[in-house]
């Protein structure tokens, strides 16, 4: 039960100490950037001294929501996630596997609450977008070829990450020295922050 409190107050502290002023997150996320203000606010307000910065949300609406393969948001506990670096048969299979109605190859596709359409709609570049409408509106395209055009979808979004990521796999050391540069940047913005919220509180 203690993690329910923990939880968002280390969240804050991961956006405050930095001086974030702007944190990119999904719609169902908002409410920790409100905790995040209230509990800075109520820092100033009790101690008298503005040292914190507010953050604000960065939400983008095309992505506020990523549905997944079930319809529902994409989230781990819903099991209905596609792994970014899992192996490309699994992903394949789980997109090939997604479940769809029996609407006819030749009949137009019902878009509402369409875990697929949503997916193609997300990851088909802008050139591809206006192919995803006419095979919904339509017809004439089966949900297997849609399915087949998800997967190169996503492959060729994730493509260039999953590289890099298998090269950082094979090479951990590189991966210990972005680590080690990231926190002196971190530290170099949240030393003297400290600093000043020690001598707000009277500890400095």
């Amino acid at each position: 039960s203690h993690g329910l409190f923990a939880y968002p107050v280390l969240m804050a502290a991961d956006i405050l100490i930095v001086r974030s002023n702007l944190v990119p997150v999904g719609r169902d996320q908002k409410q920790h950037l409100e905790v995040t203000r209230d509990i800075a606010a109520s820092f100033h307000a009790t101690y008298g001294r503005e040292v914190f910065t507010l953050p604000d949300p960065l939400i983008r609406d095309e992505v506020a929501v990523v549905p997944g393969l079930d319809g529902q948001k994409m989230s781990k506990s819903y099991g209905n996630t596609i792994d970014l670096f899992g192996p490309e048969k699994e992903i394949r299979k789980r997109i090939m596997s997604m479940t769809t109605d029996s609407t006819p190859v030749e009949a137009p596709k019902p878009k509402e609450g369409n875990a697929l359409y949503g997916l193609l709609k997300l990851l088909a570049p802008a050139e591809e977008r206006p192919w995803v409408e006419t095979a919904f509106d339509e017809g004439g395209t089966g949900y297997g070829d849609m399915k087949k055009r998800l997967f190169a979808y996503y492959m060729a979004s994730f493509g260039e990450a999953r590289r890099r990521y298998d090269e950082l796999r094979r090479n951990p050391g590189e991966v210990e020295s972005v680590l080690a540069a990231g926190v002196e940047r971190a530290r170099a913005i949240a030393a003297p922050l400290l600093d000043e919220v020690r001598a707000a509180v009277g500890i400095r």
